[in-house]
Parts: structure tokens; C-alpha cells; sequence
């Protein structure tokens, strides 16, 4: 709920930043902001702080999930001048670990799919704001606990919210800072014995370039 307040707070002073600027922007040609039809690229380097909580016996053991730095590349399509609709792809894979040490690792592959609402659209600062659904899969999983191998469900399905903000530097290049939360879990079992269920629902902050096409 706390993550959900400041991302509220940011997408405010988002907005403020937007009445500012729009008096500035009110000059510039069609080249210089981003209209219906446009799409933006994006490539980020992301860091995901993994906001992470457990049940029944995973509760017990302390489990929690490591940080983890990767890449991530996005495609919106702008519907209108204001609103766009994106899809975000990255993948990384993020180490368990617990009271009795290091359960291992799994691939997470988080595909997620946001309606956009963009700030001062003809301007060189655009913020924005988001919401969506993420469809997360789990793969190549290497956790173990004693030697045996901890299954865990390989799907999951949740809600993401998003702001960010554009920076122009050229007609079609831009600066991007953007971030993100994401709600997703598992559920684990060692030889058929349910353990608890798993949430991950991290925070993902983004830094990155991109171009408008």
C-alpha cells in the first residue's frame, strides 16, 4: 500500500509538472511531441527490488528473493495523442534465499501488457502513467532445499501500475526514467508437500534511451 501512495504522489507531481510545462511546449511543431499513430522504443537497464512475503512454511524458513540488474525493451503504440498502450519484455533470473541458506534460482519471465495516459504530449518533458496486467513465467528452476528439488507452479497472473516520464533530446530520441510494480507469486511444494506460497510483487526501477518511430 505504501508503494501504491507514492507512486500516486509521483504521477500528482507528474501532472503538475505537466501544466507547467505545457505553456512552453504550446510553440513547437509536431515533430517536437508524440501524437497518435506514433510508436516509442525503449531500452532500460532495470533494477528489480523484489517486495517479498510467504505463507505457511516458507514463512518459517525466512524465505526472500535476491535483487536483480537486467535489461528490458518496451513498445508503445500511441492510440491517441495522449493515450498509448505498451508492452514491456524482460526477463532475469533472481536467487531464493532462507534461514537454512540458498535455495537456488529461477527464471522469471514477466510480460507485461499497460494502458498509458501521456502527460503534455507536444512537449519535451512527458510524464506518464500506466496500469495493466502482467503475465509472469517461471522458468528453468533450480531451487532445492535438503538435497531434493522444490517444485513450484510455473505461472501467474497479476496487476502492474506504472509512471514515468520522457525527456526529448531529439526530434526522435529520448531519455527515460520509469517505474514500475508488479504483482506476481508461486506456489512451492518439496516431495509433494505443499510449502506455502511465494510472493514476489517487485518494485522495478528503470533508466533508459529511446527513439520515436
Amino acid at each position: 500500500m505504501q508503494v501504491i501512495t507514492k507512486i500516486a504522489a509521483a504521477a500528482a507531481l507528474a501532472m503538475g509538472a505537466a501544466m507547467f510545462a505545457a505553456p512552453a511546449s504550446a510553440a513547437g511543431s509536431p515533430d517536437s511531441g508524440i501524437y497518435a499513430g506514433d510508436w516509442l522504443v525503449r531500452l532500460r537497464a532495470i533494477d528489480i527490488m523484489p517486495d517479498a512475503r510467504s505463507s505457511a512454511t516458507l514463512n518459517t524458513l525466512g524465505t526472500n528473493v535476491n535483487n536483480a540488474l537486467v535489461p528490458e525493451l518496451d513498445f508503445t503504440y500511441m492510440a491517441t495523442n495522449n493515450i498509448g498502450v505498451e508492452l514491456i519484455l524482460g526477463t532475469s533470473r533472481n536467487q531464493v534465499t532462507s534461514k537454512i541458506g540458498a535455495l537456488g534460482g529461477v527464471g522469471v519471465l514477466p510480460p507485461t501488457l499497460l494502458l498509458q495516459y501521456h502527460f503534455n504530449n507536444a512537449g519535451k518533458v512527458r510524464p506518464y502513467v500506466g496500469a495493466g496486467l502482467n503475465y509472469t513465467l517461471f522458468y528453468n528452476n533450480g531451487l532445492h532445499a535438503g538435497g531434493e528439488s522444490v517444485s513450484i507452479n510455473n505461472h501467474s497472473f497479476g496487476p502492474a501500475l506504472q509512471f514515468g516520464i520522457d525527456f526529448q533530446v531529439t526530434k526522435r530520441v529520448f531519455v527515460n526514467a520509469d517505474i514500475k510494480k508488479i504483482w506476481m507469486h508461486t506456489d512451492a511444494s518439496l516431495g509433494g508437500t505443499p510449502l506455502g506460497t511465494l510472493h514476489i510483487d517487485p518494485l522495478v526501477v528503470g533508466l533508459g534511451v529511446g527513439m520515436k518511430f
